[in-house]
């Protein structure tokens, strides 16, 4: 019997890829894909895309959609418990595993881990230690297209946002930056490859750039999976994707 899972769905290239390989395994069955949406804004947390692009990706992979809506700065005390009410749901449903795209963060592994032992509940990790390098060469390969829409001011500047990532944009990232910007230095939103029945219609906005107050005490976005204190001191440069 295949076991259930939900898809930990972000909308970017990571997931894109660890969706492509988890729907090879013949053990588990996807169940839906479960995305943070930001409330206030109606957008995916962190990488700042329409949840009208999220709803089409869906349609498009041919999988059903849950959007867990939070405030725009949760605290980690809040993000637990609509993530814990969410997840009860899922298990009332049959569900027993929970699908990541991480690939190297070995303290946010194990907060997952921890939580979802919690409620007897299994992570999967399917990219998990694979070096980044292969696997954006991979994604690339397989096909898959995707556009960087949010990129971390430390690390980036505002060139990046909205640029397709291709062997030229590769090559022009500086070296303290990870191809698959798995220390949240960028986030994407993929649009087209083998998942999807039909790539997604969209146009550029524009560039905006946000900066975010500290919160005062620790807050969780599981979008840009940070869960430290000290997770928005800085701004974050915004490409707009307007669906078609």
């Amino acid at each position: 019997m295949k076991k259930k899972a939900i898809f930990n769905w972000s909308s970017g290239k990571d997931s894109a890829l660890a969706l492509y390989k988890i729907l090879k395994n013949p053990d588990i069955e996807i169940v839906s894909l479960l995305t943070s949406v930001n409330q206030q804004f109606n957008r995916i947390s962190m990488h700042g895309v329409r949840t009208a692009l999220l709803e089409l990706q869906s349609e498009s992979i041919g999988l059903p959609l849950h959007k867990m809506e939070i405030p725009e700065m949760p605290t980690m005390e809040v993000y637990e418990n609509v993530m814990k009410d969410t997840l009860e749901k899922f298990k009332e449903k049959g569900v027993t595993h929970s699908v990541f795209g991480d690939i190297f963060l070995e303290d946010l592994r194990k907060y997952r881990e921890d939580k979802l032992a919690g409620m007897q509940l299994e992570g999967v990790f399917p990219l998990w230690k694979i070096p980044t390098k292969e696997l954006i060469t991979e994604f690339l390969d397989l096909g898959f297209k995707t556009i960087v829409t949010c990129v971390n001011e430390r690390n980036l500047d505002k060139s990046f946002a909205g640029r397709i990532i291709d062997a030229q944009f590769i090559a022009d990232l500086p070296e303290n930056v990870d191809v698959c910007g798995e220390n949240g230095e960028f986030h994407t939103f993929t649009f087209d490859g083998p998942i999807f029945s039909k790539p997604i219609d969209f146009e550029l906005g524009e560039i905006v750039y946000r900066t975010y107050e500290k919160p005062k005490q620790e807050s969780s976005n599981a979008a840009c999976d940070t869960v430290t204190s000290d997770a928005f001191d800085y701004g974050f440069w915004y490409c707009d994707l307007i669906p078609k």
